[in-house]
């Protein structure tokens, strides 16, 4: 009965974290079709309607850094629930917002509530694997879940839009939902963590750790992955507005396709990276993904209509691969810290690589020239890639088996 217990835990477990994941990326990946409306109904420029990306991703990098400890001395299922009761109060306010600057308060608050569940689901996600095979295959499929929200996002917003009604309500959808999982987060039990007596880390712990030579390499890697990732939802619309004659009509569908091929692919990399070594695949992807970007910068708008959203089904398992590793590498009672740390770097890029690449954009004149930084970056990601595959460096001991309890953290 006791082993029962545990086994409905961890699927509980997993199935939250799912959708938690499918939840908050109804809404991040939905600002590369916002921002055209923002701009039209505000006035913006380029680099000041990116705030919106920006701000977001500044709120979740200052919670990974600064409150992701809370899953480790907290528990994770309290981190969760708190996270995600500021995430609907946040929601539920957007249509009230009639300025940006009140909707760039609302949408700051909701990246750090993000940041503050994301992190104890990371956490949580490392707790109920019991090999780093295991985890990696976890958290593709969790990734696969944000896929699939990524796609529905910009569906409801493109609905929302063709019947005349403000893309703020896609934040009260998301809302509902988020208060869906709060119920069932309340009532369920999550697996405990074996923490074999290690003292948990403070905000000092997690400082400490970004000295961590493997904490930083793969803060690194998601960095670039991520600000590479971020041209294509933030600023690929913008670019394919320029397209004309046959390839037209199929603008409209670039950006859905890509988060189609990119879901596909993670789930599939759920299923192949438990057989396949993950630096082997991690570098041909990314040698991919550069091919895609290099292509479509020489090729112009015409090339990229295609090129572009071709990239997502390459970089599908990049972000979960070096996640799971980085994540994987320390003990479990550091865990929380650990990803609040590549959480902060991932959304550095995330804002840092879109905020520049519309700053060049802006001066140059063009969203090509967004794209030319991008295609720069996806080479260091390239390149940092094989250098990881021919060097070969080694991988840390997982820390023995995480055997998930009843108990509730």
């Amino acid at each position: 009965m006791a082993s029962d217990a545990a086994a409905g835990s961890v699927r509980t477990a997993r199935w939250l974290t799912f959708l938690m994941f499918f939840m908050f990326a109804m809404t991040t990946d939905s600002v590369g079709l916002i921002i055209p409306e923002v701009i039209k109904e505000f006035h913006l420029t380029l680099t000041s309607a990116g705030a919106l990306q920006y701000g977001t991703m500044l709120g979740i990098a200052t919670a990974g850094l600064g409150l992701g400890f809370l899953a480790d001395r907290i528990g994770r299922k309290r981190a969760i629930l708190l996270g995600l009761s500021l995430f609907a109060a946040t929601a539920f306010l957007f249509p009230a917002a009639k300025t940006f600057p009140e909707i760039l308060i609302l949408i700051t608050a909701a990246g750090v509530a993000i940041g503050i569940f994301k992190t104890g689901a990371l956490a949580l996600v490392g707790d109920v694997s019991v090999s780093a095979v295991q985890f990696t295959s976890t958290m593709n499929l969790v990734e696969g879940f944000f896929g699939v929200g990524a796609i529905m996002g910009p569906l409801i917003v493109a609905q929302l839009i063709l019947n005349g009604v403000s893309w703020r309500w896609l934040y009260v959808v998301a809302g509902c939902l988020c208060t869906v999982l709060m119920l069932v987060a309340v009532m369920a039990r999550y697996p405990r963590a074996s923490l074999k007596g290690e003292a948990v880390p403070g905000v000092g712990r997690t400082l400490a750790l970004l000295r961590d030579p493997r904490a930083l390499a793969f803060s690194i890697g998601a960095f670039t992955y991520v600000a590479v990732e971020s041209a294509i939802y933030v600023w690929m619309p913008t670019l394919l507005a320029d397209v004309r004659g046959a390839g037209q009509p199929l603008v409209a569908y670039a950006l859905p396709v890509f988060f189609v091929l990119r879901a596909l692919g993670r789930f599939l990399g759920a299923w192949t990276l438990q057989y396949v070594n993950w630096a082997s695949a991690l570098a041909l992807a990314a040698i991919l993904i550069f091919l895609c970007f290099a292509v479509s910068l020489s090729g112009g708008v015409g090339v990229a209509l295609y090129a572009l959203p071709l990239s997502g089904l390459f970089m599908s398992i990049v972000y979960p691969t070096i996640n799971s590793r980085g994540i994987g590498s320390f003990p479990p009672a550091e865990h929380g810290a650990v990803a609040g740390i590549i959480l902060f770097f991932s959304c550095t890029g995330a804002f840092l690589g879109p905020l520049l690449m519309g700053m060049a954009g802006d001066f140059y004149g063009g969203a090509i020239y967004c794209f030319a930084l991008a295609t720069a970056l996806a080479a260091l990601l390239a390149g940092g890639a094989v250098l990881n595959w021919f060097m070969k460096p080694t991988d840390t001991a997982w820390g023995g088996t995480q055997a998930a309890t009843g108990a509730v953290r």
